[in-house]
């Protein structure tokens, strides 16, 4: 059975989460823990379910989805995980936006060895999550889709009660509107959505949403 952890966290309320199964592996979705008592917090919690962190992915790579990317490398091993349309987003654009909003960021920004492509599957104990490319909030944005447990993760293309922005690095509306319908035509109308900010959803409220 798939059991799914959300923290929300720092300054833009963004959903951190982890996802494990029986076997106590977990993959880390878009890790924004920022302040030291949320990253404190967090790691007791795994450590608290015995969980063994095997995968950190991201969903795009804007910068309130990876603030904890050092904290997973510390304590872990692991380097984030991002499709590789978003690349430059990390590489270029990324220390520039952070300079914009902190004084002095006080992380580090560790760098992917791996970037996803569309239709990848990512396996963590007896499950695995699918890479659903939906580029428009950003060019490398995915969904990760677990089909046994009917449940995804759409990070900032869709939310519960509205659609991603398209005025940040990379965003397109075109593109993201073309995404949704995608993402709609392809998995079930009971499958539970988890976004990047706000509550979680199905497909078919989304879907009830966009009519």
């Amino acid at each position: 059975m798939v059991e799914v952890y959300k923290v929300t966290a720092n300054l833009f309320e963004e959903c951190t989460h982890i996802i494990w199964d029986e076997t106590g592996e977990a993959v880390i979705i878009d890790c924004g823990v920022y302040k030291p008592g949320e990253r404190e917090r967090f790691i007791r919690f795994i450590e608290q379910k015995k969980l063994r962190p095997v995968r950190l992915l991201l969903t795009h790579a804007h910068h309130d989805h990876l603030y904890g990317n050092d904290l997973m490398r510390d304590h872990y091993g692991l380097l984030p995980e991002v499709h590789k349309d978003d690349e430059w987003i990390m590489r270029e654009h990324l220390p520039i936006r952070l300079a914009q909003i902190y004084r002095t960021y006080p992380y580090d920004i560790p760098m992917p060895e791996h970037y996803l492509t569309d239709g990848e599957v990512i396996r963590f104990g007896n499950h695995s999550l699918k890479v659903i490319h939906t580029p428009g909030h950003s060019p490398g944005s995915v969904f990760f889709y677990c089909q046994e447990a009917g449940i995804a993760f759409s990070g900032d293309t869709v939310y519960d009660d509205d659609i991603g922005s398209t005025n940040l690095a990379g965003g397109n509306y075109d593109q993201l509107m073309d995404s949704i319908d995608y993402i709609l035509q392809l998995l079930p109308d009971d499958t539970i959505v988890y976004p990047g900010h706000g509550k979680k959803t199905t497909i078919a409220t989304i879907k009830a949403l966009q009519q």
